[in-house]
């Protein structure tokens, strides 16, 4: 599977060989106007994505997070710990607000 954020046959196909529900946006068709219902599931699918790269970039901007590892196990582990911080930076900010003054 290629990394894009648009529809291709070879990343249809390969989420459908490993039983995944596409979530890849649709292009705007060329010379034409996007339909208002492709539109909107364009929509809907981009909440997750900001949800999602808002973490990747907090992670890589303000964490400084530069992977540079040799192998998949440290690889994961260096993920691991960045979102631990993440969480653990994420729970002290929401106990800060709900906490009496």
């Amino acid at each position: 599977m290629r990394d894009t954020a648009y529809r291709s046959a070879e990343n249809e196909s390969w989420l459908a060989t490993n039983g995944m529900k596409s979530e890849i946006h649709r292009k705007k068709p060329r010379g034409r106007s996007m339909s208002k219902r492709t539109s909107k599931a364009n929509g809907h699918k981009s909440v997750v994505r900001l949800k999602v790269e808002h973490v990747f970039g907090h992670q890589k901007d303000r964490m400084g997070l530069f992977m540079r590892t040799i192998g998949l196990a440290r690889a994961r582990a260096t993920i691991t710990l960045a979102n631990m911080a993440y969480n653990m930076g994420r729970l002290r900010g929401l106990l800060s607000r709900s906490a009496p003054a």
